[in-house]
């Protein structure tokens, strides 16, 4: 059963609703969630095969427009809480983790064998040691390519597991030669930097790295964070010059021109290009270069994921609902209608898409973890203050060391030691 709210009145409904008797001969599962049309369908779906293999039981879905489901999830968590909710992975978790809203599942991790399934997104799904949702659908990020301006630099054309970090940079020497932009992106929005910054921050320290940088707990001027800018100092430039005062599909628009060689985007771009004239014949996708031998490989994969409240009235049959999102037969079936990736590696992805078929490989074969992405994993303005000077440093790499103190003001500000 599927209940559809919309507008300020959301929480008072949701409320009434959460308290109604519409099933008094089957146990009750609620489930909270903000789902666009395509995946409300998914939903719906999986609820209606849920329920036939379990009849004693009815989920009752309500779903929230976005900003609703935003500014409502707090004051539900805490007031009347489904049994279970939609959210996001990793650092975006973790307030309501540390607030006891979202109850520790660990367990089910290990009866289902979750570990192994969901290998690649233990990492941002545990905090404290301690597993605390169901991660269910994610797509991937890494550097799309034109294979047109490959040819006309006369750069051999690499697979989907990429090249060295030194042959990128050598590649980019030739694409500069030939008057191509080895990489683009439009950062006038600021989020597309913040992809360019990810991949070279974990190449270079990893996947904690990142989450502890983007949590406040390492310090801008650290060794480790000049490293990061040191890395990311070897491709600006050859980064598209005007990126600050263009969006990220006026940089598609350049791409698909053939002026320039690579675009470091997650995989919803495929369509742009596509409409754009580009085709699965001069159309790749890569994965970022190693940068730091050792480093075990993380992925840049937006998750999104389902949580057992604390509050949870039937926790017992939420977490079979829960089982049942993890697998690999509902995954499969949700993500095939919403075009993204299963988390549960022994799913499946239509093969005819290389797109999706060479994502899932590398986000499945992930041993360093799955990042969200700066602006999920940080706080909104810590976020924004990281992307601000990202975009800078691209723009002028010769003041690092004011951007650098500008950040780690910002971070002692909001986090304070």
């Amino acid at each position: 059963m599927v209940h559809r709210l919309t507008g300020a009145l959301t929480l008072g409904a949701a409320l009434l609703l959460s308290t109604s008797a519409f099933a008094q001969d089957k146990r009750v599962v609620t489930w909270n969630a903000d789902y666009d049309p395509i995946p409300l369908a998914a939903a719906e779906a999986l609820i209606a095969d849920f329920e036939a293999a379990n009849p004693e039981i009815d989920v009752q879905l309500t779903n929230f427009d976005h900003e609703a489901y935003k500014n409502a999830i707090r004051n539900f968590l805490t007031a009347d809480p489904p049994d279970l909710a939609n959210w996001y992975a990793a650092n975006r978790m973790r307030p309501f983790v540390e607030a006891g809203l979202f109850a520790d599942i660990s367990d089910l991790w290990v009866s289902e064998g979750l570990t192994e399934a969901l290998a690649s997104s233990l990492p941002s799904m545990t905090i404290d040691g301690k597993q605390w949702g169901i991660p269910y659908t994610y797509y991937q990020w890494g550097i799309y390519y034109n294979r047109d301006a490959y040819a006309a630099a006369g750069v051999e054309v690499p697979g989907p597991e990429g090249v060295t970090w030194d042959q990128f940079l050598a590649n980019c020497e030739k694409f500069k030669a030939a008057e191509i932009d080895c990489v683009t992106t439009g950062s006038s929005a600021l989020w597309p930097v913040a992809g360019i910054f990810d991949y070279v921050s974990l190449r270079t320290n990893g996947y904690q790295f990142h989450s502890d940088l983007a949590a406040g707990k390492i310090s801008w001027t650290s060794p480790e964070a000049r490293a990061v800018f040191e890395n990311l100092g070897k491709l600006q430039p050859f980064i598209t010059e005007n990126h600050a005062a263009i969006d990220w599909q006026d940089a598609a628009a350049i791409f698909v021109q053939g002026k320039a060689a690579n675009y470091v985007m997650g995989n919803f771009a495929v369509g742009v290009f596509k409409e754009g004239g580009m085709t699965n014949d001069n159309l790749g996708f890569m994965v970022f270069p190693e940068i730091t031998p050792g480093i075990a490989r993380a992925e840049e994969a937006p998750t999104d994921t389902i949580h057992l409240t604390s509050g949870a009235q039937n926790p017992e049959d939420a977490k079979l609902f829960l089982a049942y999102m993890a697998s690999a037969e509902a995954q499969t079936k949700w993500n095939a209608a919403v075009g993204q990736l299963p988390t549960n590696k022994n799913a499946t992805v239509d093969p005819a898409d290389p797109f999706l078929s060479e994502g899932f490989q590398a986000l499945s074969t992930a041993t360093g973890g799955i990042a969200q992405f700066w602006d999920r994993d940080a706080d909104a303005e810590y976020a924004k203050a990281g992307m601000e000077g990202f975009q800078q440093f691209l723009v002028q790499p010769e003041e690092l060391e004011a951007i650098l103190e500008r950040l780690e003001q910002t971070r002692l500000r909001l986090y304070p030691q």
